[in-house]
């Protein structure tokens, strides 16, 4: 038996509102609490020069994990967790604009050609300055400075609260580049970003349409 069918295309009308940006935020954070450590691995090792810190990224693992413990994997999470808002954002504003666009054009390609650029050039306009922020503070380790910027230390010698090194970041990239210092990367990101999610969306509806067939 074959069954022939069209994938079912949900507009923002039929979006639950509650149940979306409840579990959405909550997968979001679920999926971000697992990788977040190799994403700072990997900042480290793009950044370092040569191997002058770390071996690969199995030797970073263990060393960050001597040397700051699982604390020292999360640095810069809690400012991270910020682009979560750029997530939603993201999607909402893509749904927003199809239906605005649906209004002139009923063109699945057309609506999601705009929509998808158009929700990627709002996203990273969020996510650019958080990342940046976060990045920074990636780079911090105890008594050596990895990065430009060094978070300053108590006193007594121990290390600032989170926000209170989030607050220190700042201030130093607004002294040395302005608001400039928060979009570095910005042309780039869209550059990378607008095209993809211009084009991958259309392409998704294109194949959403096809009759696919299942043997039963």
């Amino acid at each position: 038996m074959e069954d022939k069918r069209n994938i079912q295309i949900i507009e923002w009308e039929h979006l639950d509102k509650k149940k979306f940006y409840v579990f959405g935020v909550a997968m979001t954070m679920m999926i971000r609490v697992s990788v977040y450590p190799f994403t700072l691995i990997r900042t480290r090792l793009q950044v370092q020069k040569g191997k002058s810190l770390y071996h690969g990224t199995f030797d970073a693992f263990i060393k960050i994990l001597r040397a700051d413990g699982v604390t020292g994997l999360y640095r810069g999470f809690l400012v991270n967790t910020f682009t979560l808002i750029s997530g939603q954002c993201y999607v909402t504003t893509y749904e927003l604009t199809r239906k605005f666009v649906a209004d002139y054009s009923q063109s699945n390609t057309v609506k999601s050609l705009v929509a998808g650029g158009s929700a990627s050039l709002v996203a990273q306009s969020i996510t650019v300055p958080i990342d940046v922020v976060s990045q920074h503070l990636m780079m911090q380790r105890k008594g050596e400075k990895t990065g430009r910027f060094q978070v300053r230390g108590t006193p007594e010698g121990q290390g600032v609260v989170a926000f209170g090194q989030t607050k220190d970041i700042i201030r130093q990239i607004l002294r040395a580049d302005g608001l400039r210092g928060f979009y570095r990367g910005y042309v780039a990101s869209l550059l990378t970003y607008i095209p993809n999610s211009a084009v991958w969306w259309p392409f998704y509806h294109f194949y959403a349409g096809l009759p696919w067939w299942r043997s039963g």
